[in-house]
């Protein structure tokens, strides 16, 4: 059940993908999966077969070490034993109560001598120390600064192990140079021999401390490979002590930390990320443990599988934008099409044209333009001719209201009242006057918010006298905002509608408030607020539909029937608000809870 609610779910998100993205997916899986196989055939063939070269290689260089450790322990071998030669002298360095002062400085000149000659044969050592049966410490040293202490010497544990050593000859673990005079930092590793007397009793211990970066004597193409391929070879004796660790001598670990760890590094921990080859030496007193990382020993095969990933995005980026280049040549008639029905579905009937490609598209596009053109034609003969019809009609009223007649009638209508000292009724002219001077007159061409305004004052003044100053207005705007446009007539029905039908209470003053705030968006909203007695909820559930009506019917034409007692009424509102500035502009109506009723328009920024 599971499988198939997945499949369908797949199978609706590709049925409902663009018709762009379809193109651009099926040519990419057409293209992209023959390259990914093949490229993978290719890629585990490569590794394959390096991978064999590398663990070739890996045995090659493992077998060069144990070469090189086993010339180690033949050299080593043959020094110590020279001082076999002296077999007498060194048995007789435990009697020295027998001894004269005499014989004593002879003996002690004659066991340097014998360190000496030793220290000389190998140009790497620079410590040769002899310690006999009673615990007689000699030494010789190239340098100051290999000065050992003899009883620090004797206290070590390692030392105080190899008397018993099983084999004459032992190659010891790391150990510090804590014993050496200047205490220096670093660890050493001591070569030596147990001296037997010629009746194979225990005569003492030859010591020779050594560097241990001279236990490996690579060639320079195997160090550069060691590096290269991160290469760690750890060396330990019979003892499971660590003898040599690369990485301390190649300096990314120090010889402390390799003292301190010394357990963690023998221990077969089969981490399958790394290649451990193993041996040992000849005489068997030194292991050979080579570790070798897989992602640096096969670094070709990462450099194949790199430069296989590269091809395969590049050629995925090529085929992605020859697929985007060819969806787009294919779609992109197609969304103009679709864009071009948008605008017919709003009203707007253009044709689409750019020159279209002579395929089927094409065609489809060019039937589609003369229909467009057909619709058009046939709108616009009849758009035109009601537009004429009503301009033609306004033209007439207009002609009909010659202003210098009137505003001359009312100024005599205005001194006649004068003449029979009729001041109110002089004044109710004089506001009159200038209200059909701002409606009808040459400041009405140029129609701002000032001019609004003050026509809105004009009339409210007009009821004041009527009704015996039962009304008081408010004017809240920015300076700015009074010199922005506006079309005419908009504030003043609606504080007329105000007054029609929030003033019942002849008793009470009615105060009404008119604001200007900028939106945040940039815009202007006309907030007209008054204290009257609101509206009942079947009145508001009307009113708002016919507000939601205006957007319909802004394109309609035929006469418009609007009550008288309304003026222009919020639905003509309404409607211009859209015709001018467009639909997301609008007008608004909010009740209060108890009494009052608010108004808001949103129009645009014209200044």
């Amino acid at each position: 059940m599971m499988g198939k609610g997945w499949k369908r779910r797949a199978l609706f998100m590709i049925r409902n993908m663009k018709f762009q993205n379809k193109l651009m997916v099926g040519y990419l899986l057409a293209c992209l999966i023959p390259l990914l196989s093949v490229s993978a055939i290719i890629f585990h063939q490569s590794a394959a077969s390096l991978e064999d070269s590398s663990q070739e290689f890996a045995a090659l260089y493992t077998s060069q070490i144990k070469t090189s450790l086993n010339d180690f322990e033949k050299e080593y071998d043959k020094v110590t034993k020279s001082v076999l030669v002296d077999n007498q002298l060194i048995y007789s360095l435990g009697d020295k109560q027998d001894l004269s002062m005499n014989e004593l400085i002879n003996q002690s000149v004659a066991v340097q001598s014998m360190l000496m000659r030793v220290a000389l044969l190998k140009s790497e050592i620079s410590t040769v120390m002899l310690v006999s049966r009673d615990n007689s410490f000699y030494q010789y040293s190239t340098a100051t600064s290999s000065r050992v202490n003899g009883e620090s010497l004797l206290s070590r544990e390692w030392f105080k192990d190899l008397s018993s050593s099983p084999e004459p000859f032992f190659i010891t673990g790391l150990h510090d140079r804590s014993y050496y005079e200047d205490k220096g930092a670093g660890a050493v590793v001591t070569v030596g021999r147990v001296l037997f007397s010629s009746g194979g009793a225990y005569a003492g211990l030859l010591l020779i401390d050594l560097d241990p970066y001279t236990l490996l004597q690579l060639d320079h193409e195997f160090v550069l490979a060691r590096d290269k391929y991160g290469m760690s070879v750890i060396i330990s004796n019979r003892q499971e002590e660590i003898v040599y660790h690369s990485d301390a001598a190649s300096g990314r670990l120090s010889w402390k930390q390799v003292l301190e760890s010394r357990f963690d590094y023998l221990k077969d921990n089969g981490n399958e990320d790394r290649i451990t080859l193993s041996g040992n030496t000849e005489q068997g007193n030194l292991y050979i443990k080579t570790e070798i990382p897989r992602s640096k020993l096969l670094q070709k095969i990462n450099q194949i599988k790199g430069m296989t990933v590269i091809v395969i995005l590049l050629s995925s980026l090529i085929i992605a934008l020859i697929s985007f280049g060819l969806s787009i040549t294919i779609t992109k008639p197609i969304k103009a099409l679709r864009r071009s029905m948008k605008q017919a579905e709003a009203g707007q009937y253009v044709p689409i044209e750019k020159e279209q490609a002579g395929d089927e598209i094409g065609s489809l596009v060019h039937s589609y333009n003369n229909m467009i053109l057909t619709i058009r034609s046939l709108i616009k003969d009849v758009y035109i001719g009601e537009i004429k019809r009503r301009q033609a009609k306004f033209i007439a009223l207009q002609n009909q209201i010659n202003p210098h007649m009137l505003y001359n009638t009312l100024e005599s209508i205005r001194m006649k009242a004068l003449v029979n000292d009729d001041e109110e009724a002089s004044d109710m002219i004089a506001i009159l006057a200038r209200m059909f001077r701002l409606a009808l007159g040459k400041e009405g061409s140029h129609h701002s918010f000032k001019n609004e305004l003050e026509y809105t004052e004009l009339y409210l003044e007009l009821q004041n006298i009527r009704f015996d100053n039962m009304f008081q207005l408010t004017i809240s705007f920015p300076e700015e905002m009074l010199h922005c446009k506006i079309i005419p007539l908009v504030i003043q029905p609606i504080v007329e509608n105000s007054i029609n039908h929030g003033f019942q209470d002849h008793s009470q003053t009615m105060h009404i408030q008119i604001e200007g705030i900028w939106t945040d968006e940039g815009n202007i909203l006309i907030r007209i607020t008054d204290d009257g007695v609101g509206m009942t909820l079947e009145k508001q559930v009307e009113l708002l539909t016919i507000l939601e009506d205006a957007g319909s019917d802004k394109y309609k034409f035929g006469e418009i029937e609007e009550s008288k007692s309304q003026g222009l009424g919020l639905k003509n509102i309404a409607e211009r608000i859209k015709l001018q500035y467009g639909d997301q502009y609008c007008l608004t109506i909010h009740v209060g809870a108890i009494r009052g009723t608010m108004v808001e328009i949103l129009i645009p920024k014209l200044c």
